[in-house]
């Protein structure tokens, strides 16, 4: 009997390749909603499998939503990786600027990740915090400045403040709009500039690309 006229085509996937289309669907819902909202039966669907086959690739809802969040952020990385070709002063921009848009595209689940159920869970903060800190460390890793062993913790904490800052003025911003985008770009970058001046004077120099004494490159957070 021929196939009725608009049915889709199955297609087999290895178990690696629905996995990740599993994932990737989830990511996609995750733009326009929180993770908690996100409903396992319209992924399955999406995925024109059964809600059972989805729970076979992931034993429980949080370990789907974990996989989820763990994606997203890695795109978020992806999205604001320096760009070599760039100034260290443009370079900062440029990511900062990245970092924007991508919040802009990702509102729902930006919010949520940080102000809903999310923020708070067990499982899924530490994936946020992770995250945070990879962020400090790609800025330091191309900052070309002398940085002392002795100074790191301090300046770590100061650095893992300017985030928070950066996240909040952004929610807010996201909330009423009261600047342009460039216009907050400009705050954020201008904000860390300041926040290194009082923490580092030469990694503020480096920042705004001050010429510095030659001496150690950037900072290690491996063991931090």
């Amino acid at each position: 009997m021929a196939k009725e006229a608009g049915e889709t085509k199955r297609v087999r996937l290895s178990p690696d390749q629905r996995r990740l289309q599993l994932i990737t669907l989830g990511v996609k819902m995750l733009g326009e909603r929180a993770i908690e909202d996100i409903s396992i039966t319209e992924i399955a669907e999406q995925a024109g499998i059964s809600r059972g086959l989805l729970f076979h690739y992931f034993p429980t809802k949080q370990d789907f939503q974990l996989a989820v969040v763990a994606q997203a952020n890695a795109e978020l990385l992806e999205r604001v990786a320096p760009d070599p070709a760039l100034g260290v002063p443009e370079m900062l921009r440029d990511s900062i600027g990245r970092y924007v848009d991508y919040v802009i595209e990702n509102r729902a689940s930006y919010l949520a990740l940080l102000r809903g159920p999310t923020s708070v869970s067990p499982d899924l903060k530490p994936l946020v915090d992770q995250t945070r800190d990879v962020i400090i460390g790609i800025i330091l890793a191309e900052v070309p400045a002398p940085i002392e062993q002795q100074r790191k913790p301090r300046l770590t904490l100061g650095m893992r403040g300017w985030i928070a800052f950066v996240e909040e003025t952004t929610l807010t911003w996201l909330r009423e709009e009261p600047i342009t985008r460039d216009e907050l770009v400009d705050l954020l970058v201008e904000s860390l500039i300041a926040l290194a001046a009082a923490l580092d004077p030469v990694l503020a120099d480096a920042l705004s690309a001050v010429e510095v004494s030659a001496g150690p490159v950037g900072l290690d957070l491996s063991s931090a």
